[in-house]
């Protein structure tokens, strides 16, 4: 484990009122766990029957009724014709109550997606504007991307101002997430559940092959979410600077990699097609992720192995139905279409 650089001021969460919007979906009832095991006694996850972080009127309540101390950000509406809007609206307006609010510390997660479509790879973090994000992912990358922007200009601006509690946001950059709780809908998960279902159906219809989008040639990088959960936890408590980091464990693997060790450990035994009329997407992706290392000790511990089998046998656990799509989420990718 690195020692944290100098003069690094840790906070000591475990007596703060903590708020953590998506608290109730994949990545934020892992880390809400994290939290309590850390010894946080007083975490509120607001849901959006009660609270529609779209609205200002319930934004302007939920700081009222609640007073969080450290704001989380991790919601993140991932579909319809508001994609841009809800994502941009939500982090405005919950950064500017958090400022007005005077909370101690705003933690905002941004998206992967947010990069260039075509960055050199490792993805570094001063790379974030040197190009347009890949299309399909652009209006839920740069409607993220802004909230970077806007947490370091009320760094700037109430940073060095008397009147205001210093503005202290820090931005946060996860590659694609997948484990236990993750969305295996057929309609909506992402690459590893949708990948996951499909070869264990698949095996169990005795297909002869599963048929999935694209080549197989794109790159991306996956963490395990108890992983991202422990980042955010350790950003939280000791990173506090205007620069964005990325978070990730370092490995890249092709999609077509990735399907061919997926069917391995579902023992499914057909043959995988790839429609190349769809698109790829994105052609790599992979981050720097040192900063995370050298600013917070951050380091991944879960080998993609070991959380592809978590994560499947999780799957296999559950006798219930898949879970409905949530309004909020945590993830992006999208590159596995539905079997014809």
């Amino acid at each position: 484990m690195r020692s944290l650089p100098t003069g690094v001021d840790v906070i000591q969460l475990h007596d703060k009122r903590i708020v953590v919007t998506a608290g109730a979906g994949f990545l934020g009832t892992h880390l809400v766990e994290r939290l309590e095991r850390n010894g946080c006694r007083n975490v509120f996850v607001p849901l959006h029957a009660e609270y529609d972080l779209t609205q200002i009127e319930a934004i302007d309540r939920l700081f009222d009724e609640h007073r969080p101390q450290i704001l989380i950000h991790l919601a993140a509406a991932v579909g319809g014709i508001r994609f841009f809007y809800d994502n941009a609206i939500m982090g405005i307006q919950l950064i500017e109550d958090a400022r007005v609010h005077q909370t101690e510390k705003t933690v905002v997660l941004g998206t992967v997606c947010a990069y260039p479509k075509f960055t050199p790879i490792p993805f570094q973090e001063d790379d974030l504007w040197n190009g347009y994000p890949e299309e399909t992912n652009a209006p839920y990358g740069i409607a993220k991307k802004a909230l970077l922007v806007q947490c370091q200009a009320y760094r700037q601006q109430y940073g060095m101002n008397a009147i205001y509690l210093r503005m202290n946001a820090i931005y946060l950059l996860p590659v694609n997430l997948y484990g236990p709780r993750d969305n295996f809908d057929p309609e909506s998960s992402h690459v590893i559940p949708a990948l996951i279902r499909k070869c264990l159906e698949a095996r169990d219809q005795g297909a002869s092959e599963v048929v999935l989008w694209g080549d197989g040639s794109p790159t991306r990088e996956f963490l395990y979410v108890e992983d991202a959960a422990e980042a955010i936890l350790l950003g939280t408590e000791r990173f506090d600077k205007p620069d964005p980091v990325n978070l990730g464990n370092g490995a890249e693997i092709p999609i077509g990699d990735l399907a061919t060790k997926i069917a391995v450990m579902t023992s499914f035994n057909g043959s995988i097609r790839w429609d190349a009329s769809y698109p790829n997407g994105q052609p790599r992706r992979s981050p720097d992720v040192s900063r995370a290392a050298n600013e917070f000790t951050f380091q991944a511990r879960t080998t993609l192995d070991e959380g592809l089998r978590k994560t499947i046998d999780w799957f296999l656990a559950q006798n219930a139905p898949p879970r409905a799509v949530m309004v909020y989420s945590d993830d992006d990718d999208r590159t596995v279409e539905q079997s014809p």
